[in-house]
């Protein structure tokens, strides 16, 4: 869980599964907030738990019965996404070259941050036009797809590749990049944007994706969900036809006219 165990732990390490009552996930919640962590996050934060309560109990019977983990209602969510121009903006801002690269691989493969950084050189083929945003590790990572290299990427790919000295893509001075939060916050700066996180990133691709009518089992693809429906559910209301048949059904004044 990363960052999130540091929190849970504080929180709740000292009580066995079996003692962990609706109680406490209020009270972590509220604690939580009070120092200015999102709903969003929090929400997030309790699912980690959540998951590993249910792996110990149906998966490692470690216990007997997983504790019920309540979260506080899922925020709507967010509907940022960067214009062209703002794109534009995003790639010419003053930044570090590796900071750079990440937000054109985020951009053109619709990646997640932890993704990008954990893309290594054997997973790109150059030759095959191919990333795959798996790793080698057991069982899925969410949100990990084998995706085209389309020409301004194999540009910067190449470019890194020839400097390159680390198997990361992703380096600074031969070592692997563990974040870039700091150079990614500075670039957005740079550019005069607001509201920017990585994973608006990933939403803009997605986006850009949907309203150049990309079918949705593409899109799907392209973003590593696990089935068609989850991306429709988000990125249906993008396209440029969406709904647009029942909108000519429904078009009574056609018929007998408007009065």
């Amino acid at each position: 869980m990363g960052y999130t165990g540091l929190a849970i732990k504080a929180h709740f390490g000292a009580l066995r599964p079996d003692q962990i009552t609706t109680d406490h996930c209020r009270s972590y919640t509220a604690q939580r907030r009070a120092v200015g962590i999102s709903i969003g996050s929090v929400w997030t934060e309790l699912g980690h738990l959540r998951t590993c309560m249910t792996w110990a109990a149906d998966k490692a019977r470690l216990i007997p019965v997983a504790p019920y983990i309540e979260r506080p209602q899922k925020p709507a969510p967010k509907d940022r996404y960067l214009t062209h121009a703002e794109i534009e903006r995003l790639l010419a801002a003053d930044c570090e070259p590796h900071i750079r690269l990440a937000i054109l691989l985020m951009l053109t493969t619709a990646a997640r941050v932890g993704a990008v950084l954990d893309l290594t050189w054997d997973r790109v083929d150059m030759d095959r036009g191919q990333i795959n945003l798996r790793a080698d590790c057991e069982g899925p990572r969410k949100g990990r797809a084998v995706v085209p290299i389309n020409a301004t990427m194999r540009a910067a790919l190449m470019s890194a590749r020839e400097a390159a000295l680390s198997d990361f893509v992703v380096e600074w001075a031969g070592v692997p990049v563990r974040s870039i939060r700091k150079g990614f916050e500075r670039a957005v700066k740079s550019a005069g944007l607001n509201g920017v996180s990585p994973h608006v990133l990933r939403h803009t691709a997605a986006v850009h994706m949907a309203e150049g009518g990309v079918p949705m089992s593409k899109i799907s693809q392209y973003l590593g969900h696990s089935s068609t429906a989850v991306t429709e559910r988000v990125y249906a209301r993008y396209a440029p036809d969406h709904l647009r048949e029942a909108a000519e059904i429904l078009d009574f004044g056609r018929v007998r006219g408007v009065r």
